[in-house]
């Protein structure tokens, strides 16, 4: 068996079949699934191939292989707990769409496993169905293939309801007795660590009917799923995945962090697992633009990294320790194909996830708090055992695993409803499937049957002929007055939406219709379609049409698109090199444009980027496009827009000695084209991540106008020129002051007035002192102002006050010290005077105040709060 690296046995089973075998080799897919809201994270090698699976979109080759990203989360609880379970893992596949079949796919598998990595053939086994002969002779016909190392099956069969299905075939590898249970009918398939498999081969050869019979596929498919850590494992001769070169090095540098040792605890080795298998998924989400939230895909990278944060802090470590778990990851891939991205957002992904650790250290008290409250309760009602519940919601809301619940009760000397726990956490993962069944729905068309690849785009198209028309992912011949559909013509002028830009719009005329598109869009395999709704009359396949691009609005989207451009390159060099687009949107009114950086941009940069960027546009340069290969591009600097996926050879459109890009977007002829650039905002919009958005052109003079008008009746209101405004405001503000002052001087004039009169009125109850009236003031702050003086003027006693204005009421009663010593408790007064005026209230002793309805009834009010003074000194 020969030693390789796991970033050499990706490249040797890609190169394996790519240049050995004819396979097209493709960059994995990002982890965000594109065109099929199905689903929320890419989980199998398969997923981003689907359309061609089903025949539904043409395959770029009929031949491909890739080394696919995936996330799973269904088993998280089980992660660090067994050899094999991960979040994170690159699944190796090689796929023929109506191409190669069994004959092929045995034999390359087996030549693979024996000869590239020579795996001793004594010890593999395969598996198939039973009724699958061919596969059974074919595994027989392999050079020193054991001829009793195959196992027939029942399950090994592959089908999800209705649609392509067939037999597979799995290969094990015995990796030995001493990894086996020791049960003397050890054999494949047996839920010990001897039995490994390795690899599965899907034969997808039947179509599934409604009935439940099968008829066989007129094209057949082969689906291959090979994860990379396992094998990696096994070349490694490791025990599990956690040992091999793709994730020991988090593990040692968790466990010398935590001053751990790995191998000697158990526990302590099942966190250290979880940290490294989850500091490799969130690096690599945030690689493919998933940012922490509280939903989506975004609130799976936020559970498990607050989830490894809770592991570091079992194992002890009490400060921050992500960030050097993201080092060791980026160092685990540095040098392997389709990570480049890693590499180069480094910083911004240790970033992202340090703000995410200062935030999760809040919640993580938070939730501390909230288990010590229910551990004294459960304490001090003699109860045993925290509600299942309570438990969830700690998971739920705290990030909180049971476990460390659990633990934490332990210590304690309680214990958890896990019984309650279970059925809240079953509850809410039916809610969550619930709603994926709800907003599932077909992406795409089924395209079978039509030759898209004799569909063109041809920016001088004036016709084309309708070649399909679908509704709810169905084709359907006609559609009439109202009916919303995508269309499909043979030719077409209509930008399609991407990279950020939305799709043209415009006017489809027909010989008995009238359609508006809205939109255009793309299918995975580029075919363009028209987001459409007919106004009036109807359309059928096969008819041709006139087509009419609103040529105004295209313009608007092409000026947005190159200031888009100038932006980005402005940002760069007014901010730093650390911005990097993070999204974009560009639309005929406005753009916006997102990107990485962990600070506001103050109002002087954002001023400096405007002015460089309309410096720029003055130039007047025409804007260059060119094509050349993707190696090329990367040399010369050319910037790859956010999420974009490019071929060999790429479109750079450069704006000379000021940027260059790599976009397939609309452009300006010439920068000068552009006219005005002005940025309207800029705010956060996640952890490390910004937004500005701006506007171009007319909509730019638009804004000038409208703040010049604002300006205007601005001046005219202050009796003064445009340019003067500033000074007039300035001189109405310090006029405004002063007049504030001496109101507050009047006022303060008319509480003194106040408060004398009310002095005049002082009686003596028992020796002391209590003052009742109301007080010309507007609020209740103004009260407590003049009960203040009041209590001043007269030293000790009890103040009673009041006032009343648009038919509200406001009390508020004030006592000295002594007063209160002597029984006088200023809440318990407001609150008989309160309910009289039809509101209540309450205070301390010295100090209370309300409000109420019944502004006619204050004297009634007093006289109630006279009578409770009495009682309290009697």
């Amino acid at each position: 068996m020969k030693y390789m690296s796991g970033n050499e046995l990706r490249e040797a089973y890609l190169q394996f079949f790519s240049e050995k075998k004819g396979h097209l080799r493709l960059p994995s897919f990002s982890l965000i699934p594109q065109d099929d809201p199905t689903l929320l994270l890419i989980g199998a090698g398969m997923a981003p191939l689907k359309p061609f699976f089903t025949g539904k979109m043409k395959p770029p080759r009929t031949r491909v292989t890739t080394s696919q990203r995936c996330v799973r989360t269904g088993d998280i609880e089980n992660v660090g707990r067994t050899a094999r379970h991960q979040t994170f893992f690159e699944m190796l596949g090689n796929f023929s769409f109506g191409d190669y079949f069994k004959g092929e796919a045995i034999p390359w598998a087996w030549e693979f496993l024996t000869e590239v990595i020579e795996l001793p053939k004594d010890k593999l086994w395969v598996t198939v169905y039973p009724d699958d002969t061919e596969a059974i002779e074919i595994w027989k016909s392999q050079p020193g293939f054991p001829q009793d190392h195959i196992v027939k099956m029942d399950d090994n069969f592959w089908e999800i309801g209705p649609g392509p299905c067939g037999p597979d075939s799995e290969i094990y590898i015995d990796l030995g007795e001493e990894r086996g249970c020791g049960s003397p009918t050890c054999a494949v398939g047996c839920d010990c660590d001897r039995y490994l498999e390795i690899w599965n081969l899907v034969f997808t050869q039947y179509d599934r009917q409604e009935d439940g019979s099968y008829k066989n596929l007129a094209h057949k498919n082969i689906d291959t799923g090979c994860g990379l850590e396992r094998l990696t494992s096994v070349v490694q001769n490791k025990k599990t995945n956690f040992e091999t070169d793709l994730l020991y090095p988090i593990i040692e540098y968790a466990a010398k962090v935590a001053g751990v040792e790995y191998g000697k605890d158990e526990k302590t080795d099942i966190s250290l697992k979880v940290i490294a298998d989850h500091a490799r998924s969130m690096a690599v989400m945030i690689m493919d633009g998933i940012l922490p939230s509280n939903e989506g895909r975004g609130y799976v990278l936020r559970r498990i990294l607050r989830r490894a944060i809770r592991h570091g802090r079992m194992l002890g470590i009490k400060g921050k320790f992500l960030e050097g778990a993201v080092d060791a990851v980026v160092e685990i891939y540095r040098d392997a194909s389709d990570f480049g991205e890693l590499v180069a957002k480094h910083d911004y992904i240790k970033k992202v996830i340090s703000i995410e650790e200062d935030r999760f250290a809040a919640t993580l008290n938070q939730g501390m708090d909230l288990l010590d409250e229910e551990i004294k309760a459960l304490k001090a009602d003699g109860k045993e055992e925290l509600p299942g519940e309570v438990g969830f919601r700690l998971y739920d809301t705290f990030g909180f695993p049971w476990e460390l619940t659990e633990e934490i009760l332990h210590e304690n000397g309680l214990d958890l409803d896990k019984e309650g726990f279970d059925k809240a956490m079953n509850e809410q993962r039916e809610r969550a499937r619930n709603a994926r069944a709800e907003n599932q729905r077909v992406a795409v068309p089924d395209l079978s049957g039509i030759d898209v690849s004799k569909l063109t785009v041809d920016p001088e198209a004036k016709e084309g002929k309708v070649v399909a028309i679908w509704k709810d992912g169905k084709l359907v011949d006609e559609i009439t007055d109202g009916e919303e559909a995508g269309i499909i013509l043979d030719k077409t002028p209509f930008y399609a939406e991407g990279g950020g830009q939305v799709g043209d719009e415009g006017m489809l005329l027909g010989e008995f219709g009238r359609i508006k598109a809205t939109n255009a869009k793309k299918l995975p395999d580029g075919t363009v379609y028209h987001v459409s709704y007919v106004e009036e009359g109807q359309l059928k396949v096969g008819e041709t049409v006139k087509i009419e691009v609103d040529q105004e609005k295209k313009l608007a989207s092409a000026r947005n698109h190159t200031a888009t451009h100038l932006l980005q390159a402005a940002l760069k060099q007014v901010v730093g090199d650390q911005v990097n687009q993070a999204g974009s949107s560009v639309t005929p009114d406005r753009l916006r444009f997102d990107f990485t950086n962990f600070e506001p941009v103050t109002p002087q940069q954002l001023a400096d980027v405007e002015e460089l960027v309309n410096k720029v546009i003055l130039k007047g340069q025409d804007v260059e496009i060119s094509h050349m290969s993707l190696e090329e591009a990367k040399k010369a600097g050319a910037m790859a827009l956010f999420s974009e996926k490019y071929g060999d050879v790429v479109r750079v459109v450069r704006v000379p000695g000021f940027s260059m890009e790599l976009c397939a977007g609309s452009h300006v002829k010439n920068v000068g084209q552009i006219g005005m650039f002005k940025i309207v905002g800029e705010t956060g919009i996640a952890s490390g991540v910004r937004r500005i958005e701006a506007i171009t052109g007319k909509a730019a003079l638009d804004y000038a106008n409208e703040k010049f008008a604002v300006l205007q009746k601005a001046a005219s209101l202050l009796k003064a020129n445009e340019d003067d405004v500033p000074a007039a405001v300035e001189k109405l503000q310090a006029e405004n002051k002063e007049m504030a002052g001496k109101l507050a001087d009047v006022a303060a004039m008319q509480e003194k007035a106040d408060a004398q009169q009310l002095i005049a009125g002082v009686k003596e109850v028992n020796g002391i002192s209590v003052v009742t009236g109301k007080a010309n003031v507007e609020n209740m702050d103004s009260l407590r102002e003049v009960a203040d003086l009041t209590l001043s003027k007269i030293e000790s006693g009890v103040v009673v006050l009041g006032c009343a204005n648009d038919g509200k009421v406001n009390l508020v009663v004030k006592a000295s010290k002594d007063a209160v010593k002597r029984g006088i408790h200023a809440g318990k007064i407001i609150k008989e005077a309160a309910a009289v005026v039809g509101g209540g209230g309450g205070g301390r002793p010295d100090m209370a105040q309300a409000g109420g309805k019944k502004a006619e009834a204050l004297p009634q009010a007093f006289e109630k709060a006279m009578a409770v003074i009495e009682a309290q000194l009697a």
